[in-house]
């Protein structure tokens, strides 16, 4: 009896700690009245400030839907920019609540180094740039033997052109920096052959460089690139609140409802509109979340749905005009696949 006495005692003060631990991030950052997030220190199409000093890009709005969710008001986020070395360090001392930041999706990242990814923003494959008229007649990266290759430090695409150039058995010479600015400016001077990061990235950055039509991205693609948001782990309540902001974008999008109809959409008669924008009678979703029932209300009003962020951020309606590919909804031929909401 007195062991199972001691056990209950365990399990109910651990159910106490667990509890706890789960409302801290959410119980800061309503204290604070802010969401901090981790972003790039600048990358076009996806976390960039404009020439007012805005930041924007997708996963600048993905920060913007949890502040909508969280507070009602997608302007409640401060950002902080990180270099890839410094991006992690950041998210496990505190430093920030969320790193949304073209951060890939590994084993090491979800172990190691103590994250939870809260789903994939962005599908995307690492690749390489060249200029042209430097190299002509290079129309793929098997030609790239003995090339100087511009790469950032502390990146999943350090190790990825490593092993690429390695399997093919081929020679080459990295040129590393630590800061993003710090590589570009590297390749924008010449100061190496090849650029390579994540192909959507390659296509912001060619856009910043002094001649961008004298640049190719070549069509390899040598690598699994799964962008996403990370937290910390040991918050599940805060995991949950990132994690369900990610499906709703995903089902706004499924369901039709956009930032323009949004209101509209609020009387539609149809069940699952009605349980996703919690207008069902006695719904307790966005409750159960630590979040009024309208959170998903709040994140369309603020950002749209994911297709709406996706073609104003990196898609038609920007300069980038990257096609929707494998970051299609699935019943679109896309991977983008929303958990139901119910």
């Amino acid at each position: 009896m007195k062991h199972i006495a001691i056990g209950i005692l365990g399990a109910a003060t651990f159910g106490v700690m667990a509890a706890s631990a789960s409302a801290s991030t959410l119980d800061d950052v309503k204290a604070k009245g802010f969401i901090q997030c981790g972003v790039s220190t600048g990358l076009a199409g996806f976390s960039a400030p404009d020439d007012k000093g805005e930041w924007k890009g997708l996963d600048v709005d993905f920060c913007r839907a949890i502040a909508a969710a969280v507070f009602g008001d997608g302007t409640k986020v401060k950002y902080t920019p990180l270099s890839a070395k410094e991006r992690f360090t950041a998210l496990q001392s505190g430093e920030i609540d969320v790193l949304s930041r073209n951060t890939t999706w590994t084993i090491n990242r979800d172990t190691a180094l103590g994250l939870n990814f809260a789903g994939v923003t962005y599908y995307d494959g690492q690749g390489f740039m060249i200029n042209a008229k430097k190299l002509p007649g290079v129309n793929s990266a098997l030609q790239l033997s003995g090339a100087a290759v511009c790469v950032q430090a502390g990146t999943t695409t350090e190790l990825n052109l490593a092993d690429y150039f390695k399997s093919n058995k081929m020679e080459y010479n990295p040129v590393v920096f630590e800061k993003l600015e710090e590589v570009n400016a590297a390749y924008d001077s010449g100061r190496c052959d090849v650029y390579t990061t994540d192909q959507s990235g390659l296509y912001g950055i060619r856009l910043t460089l002094s001649a961008p039509d004298d640049h190719v991205v070549l069509p390899e693609i040598i690598s699994k690139e799964p962008l996403g948001p990370a937290v910390r782990q040991g918050d599940d309540q805060w995991f949950h609140i990132v994690r369900w902001t990610y499906y709703a974008l995903l089902q706004a999008e499924e369901l039709g409802i956009t930032q323009a109809n949004v209101d509209e959409m609020k009387n539609s008669p149809n069940p699952e509109i009605k349980r996703v924008l919690g207008t069902e009678a006695d719904t307790k979703i966005g409750t159960d979340l630590g979040l009024t029932n309208d959170w998903v209300v709040n994140i369309v009003k603020a950002v749209g749905n994911y297709g709406e962020m996706f073609e104003r951020n990196v898609g038609s309606g920007s300069p980038l005009k990257i096609a929707r590919g494998l970051n299609a909804l699935w019943t679109k031929g896309g991977l983008q696949y929303a958990m139901p909401i119910r």
